[in-house]
């Protein structure tokens, strides 16, 4: 089929942020948006000539159309072959993993995480490397750059490639191989955790509520728990992926997934709950009633992770992000592993594992991965902790309490202020900013400061460096506020502020959280003049 050459021009608003692009559906649907941006990645990673791509997305509106046009691209600018999951659905652990598994040159990944889907919500796209994990900033840098002088993509004219057949198909010389989504990944999840206690734990009379949130983990769900692990069927609730997830927000926190919170804090109860998002690489934690932060899960995590075969030898090391609580700093002390910062963004994770320096990885916004893919894992992160649950024969809440005993707790919250005007969120930025020399032995409330910064990090892999990745304000008693302008929105700028207070006394570890932060959520309130400022007087989400 014919080749044309398209000739086009540079368009506005193509910067890739942590995870790649993301827009409003609509301005990726507007003329030569995709394309130009497709042609880009293509052009930024030095050509896809003889190459090997895996594709697949999170099923939300567009994620087929995309593809179709994606694959037509490919094939014009030479590519080898491209390697598509069934319908065009695949986690975005599940392409990372079959990146690393057929040894494939990258992979494009049609997600915008866990953002609402439809015509009128949002859509992303990202390029992730041969090493499986998203494109390192060097990469995105020279992607953003051909954004900005393109002047002509290269498209094959034809029919739409079968995304509904398992097999390979020929587009004008190019190999598209259909595959099963889930087989490759749940034999994967088979070599890591012990099926065999976890579908011993079900057989017991465990029980457990799974929500997909109408997201891509639903088949992935539906086989591994209920087909493969013996969950009763019913276990996995809203498990069909949906283009709008639903008509819901596919974020798994206790606010967007309030049924099943209302479930795990209701009368009978299962034992234990979880959630994932639009593409399956985020994770919730819930006990009866007993909700896990994200930084308490990956603390739990690492102190139990030996418990599973995978990990069985112990860990190299850990790491988190910055604005994620230290309760996993004080796990890997006790175990006289490394704990690393990194900036936010889980690209700056993939250095330290491919360098062997780190086992497990984590985010305060619900993100847990470790070195079997280059990317955070919703549902491998449930399959940990049923296996840590199936040996250590104890509740969600009684397992938390030992850890905070063992370590002390850390309570934790984060407020998030969407949608701000960018112009005021940044000033609110530069404000603060510009105090942070004088503040460090000053009091402000009840709170005296030991230290404020801004943070920036040292890759100890390959010695790059990130600056501006987020203001940290420390208090003398352990209480930290963290301030960030968060990349993953669409419209305007999105202010979140992370609150911490470290707590050792016995009888002071099950207290209301927004209680224990009260102090430390009006002191950085007060220093930052946020509502002053942007004029919201209170966030949108806390969690």
């Amino acid at each position: 089929m014919p080749v044309q050459n398209v000739q086009t021009s540079p368009i506005e608003g193509q910067k890739p942020g942590t995870s790649g692009l993301r827009k409003r559906t609509a301005e990726f649907r507007l003329p030569h948006f995709l394309e130009n941006y497709v042609q880009s990645t293509f052009d930024g990673i030095g050509g896809v000539d003889g190459k090997t791509l895996v594709i697949g997305g999170d099923g939300r509106f567009f994620n087929d159309s995309a593809i179709q046009i994606i694959l037509r691209m490919a094939s014009a600018n030479g590519a080898a072959k491209c390697i598509v999951g069934q319908g065009g659905i695949l986690s975005t652990p599940a392409a990372s993993h079959l990146i690393r598994l057929r040894k494939a040159d990258g992979g494009l990944i049609l997600s915008a995480s866990h953002n609402p889907g439809g015509p009128d919500a949002d859509f992303g796209l990202k390029y992730n490397g041969p090493n499986g994990g998203p494109a390192s900033e060097s990469v995105t840098d020279k992607i953003y750059a051909c954004t900005k002088s393109i002047e002509q993509y290269l498209i094959a004219a034809g029919d739409d490639v079968d995304l509904g057949q398992r097999g390979t198909q020929s587009l004008d010389g190019m190999s598209v191989e259909i595959v099963d989504p889930v087989a490759d990944y749940a034999a994967l999840m088979q070599t890591i955790v012990d099926f065999d206690k976890i579908r011993a734990l079900f057989a017991g009379g465990f029980t457990m509520c799974f929500d997909a949130m109408h997201a891509v983990t639903g088949p992935y769900a539906h086989t591994i728990l209920e087909d493969m692990l013996g969950a009763p069927k019913g276990t996995v609730m809203n498990g069909t992926p949906s283009p709008d997830f639903g008509k819901g927000h596919p974020d798994p926190n206790p606010i967007w997934a309030k049924t099943l919170m209302d479930r795990m804090y209701g009368t009978d109860a299962p034992d234990f709950g979880a959630a994932s998002d639009g593409d399956g690489d985020r994770n919730m934690i819930v006990g009866r009633s007993a909700y896990v932060t994200p930084s308490d899960s990956l603390a739990l995590l690492t102190a139990h992770a030996h418990l599973a075969p995978a990990y069985s030898g112990g860990l190299a090391g850990v790491a988190r992000s910055m604005p994620t609580s230290r309760a996993v700093d004080r796990v890997a002390e006790s175990l006289g592993i490394s704990c690393f910062e990194t900036p936010t963004g889980w690209k700056f994770f993939g250095n330290l594992l491919d360098a062997g320096k780190v086992t497990l990885c984590g985010e305060e916004s619900a993100g847990t991965g470790s070195d079997h893919v280059r990317e955070k894992d919703g549902l491998w992160a449930v399959l940990l902790w049923l296996n840590v649950l199936a040996e250590k024969k104890m509740s969600v809440s009684d397992l938390m309490t030992d850890l905070w005993a063992t370590h002390g707790r850390c309570y934790y919250s984060r407020l998030d202020y969407e949608e701000v005007d960018s112009a005021k969120a940044k000033d609110m930025i530069e404000g603060l900013r510009g105090k942070l020399s004088s503040l460090a032995g000053t009091n402000v409330g009840a709170l005296a400061i030991e230290t404020a910064d801004e943070f920036a990090y040292l890759d100890p892999v390959d010695g790059s460096q990130s600056a501006g990745q987020g203001i940290r304000i420390s208090f003398e008693g352990g209480a930290r506020a963290v301030f960030r302008l968060s990349g993953t929105g669409t419209q305007g700028a999105t202010i979140r502020l992370y609150l911490e207070q470290f707590e050792t006394d016995p009888n002071r570890l099950h207290e209301d959280p927004q209680t224990v932060l009260k102090d430390v959520r009006e002191a950085a309130l007060a220093l930052s003049d946020l509502t002053a400022t942007t004029g919201r007087d209170a966030p949108d989400v806390v969690t």
